[in-house]
């Protein structure tokens, strides 16, 4: 099971520089995954939770991709009502091969409703603008001679029912974002039902937790996964493995926007989990 870490390309610490340390600590701990968000116009709504400066995912990926060697690459998740789907097709095929190979592509339907507004796109039809951004994005990959990029993976974002459905028919794998160890057992457990009711495969599982060290474990009723205690974050790991799960990425930013400002707290967690899986497979 390969571990990720969902990057912070957002917020009053961000600039090329932080960028490029947080590259360098993601790489150098051993990380297979380095994910960054997405949002394109940052309304208020957007602001409150995630405040400019925002690095575009494709650009701040396209730069990373040329400071790093090892690590995939991947977005947590591209909001696919926000751009044409044959320009997410061509960027994203471009940036696979100047990457050599390594990206993922996380995708999304989006919640900011201002952010839509502003971008002239319609909020109460980004379910059904996303399926149609995921159907143009395998009917241009299928031609590789133009587009390329039928290697690059797409997980998909959401567990609602519509979510599920749309992982199943046009996902690699189901990317559901910080929830309880039981939540994500259930939606697993409705995934499989929806792909035996449409006859295709069951997709993979690659989830977004948070991660959040406690000194003392917490209630498990009360955490998500991937809080808690050290110990508790690494028996999360382990049930999601056991799951299935082909990849998991951490997420160590908890919601503050100044968390951006020192990101050596979370980069003290990402160094213990780290060590702490170094020593269980010796």
């Amino acid at each position: 099971m390969e571990i990720g870490v969902n990057v912070p390309n957002f917020g009053p610490g961000t600039n090329p520089a932080r960028l490029r340390d947080w590259a360098r600590v993601v790489e150098g701990l051993g990380y297979d995954l380095l994910m960054v968000s997405d949002h394109v116009v940052i309304t208020p709504d957007v602001a409150e939770q995630y405040p400019a400066p925002f690095f575009e995912p494709f650009t701040t990926l396209s730069w990373l991709a040329g400071i790093t060697e090892r690590v995939r690459l991947g977005t947590t998740v591209l909001i696919a009502p926000y751009r044409h789907p044959l320009l997410v097709a061509r960027m994203a095929s471009n940036l696979d091969q100047l990457s050599g190979g390594r990206l993922v592509l996380g995708v999304g339907a989006g919640w900011a409703r201002q952010e839509f507004e502003a971008l002239g796109a319609r909020h109460d039809e980004r379910g059904r603008e996303t399926d149609r951004v995921l159907a143009e994005l395998r009917r241009a990959w299928a031609d590789t001679s133009d587009y390329g990029g039928g290697s690059i993976p797409i997980w998909v974002g959401g567990s609602s029912a519509a979510a599920l459905r749309r992982t199943v028919q046009y996902g690699d794998a189901w990317h559901p974002l910080r929830q309880r160890v039981d939540q994500l057992r259930d939606g697993l457990d409705r995934m499989r039902t929806v792909a035996e009711l449409l006859d295709r495969p069951v997709p993979g599982f690659a989830p977004r937790i948070l991660l959040r060290l406690t000194d003392d474990p917490l209630p498990d009723d009360k955490r998500v996964a991937g809080e808690g205690s050290l110990q508790q974050v690494m028996n999360d790991l382990e049930v999601l493995r056991e799951l299935g799960a082909r990849s998991v990425v951490l997420d160590p930013f908890v919601g503050d926007p100044a968390e951006t400002e020192r990101p050596e707290t979370a980069w003290q967690a990402l160094a213990t989990v780290a060590a702490h899986r170094r020593l269980e497979t010796k």
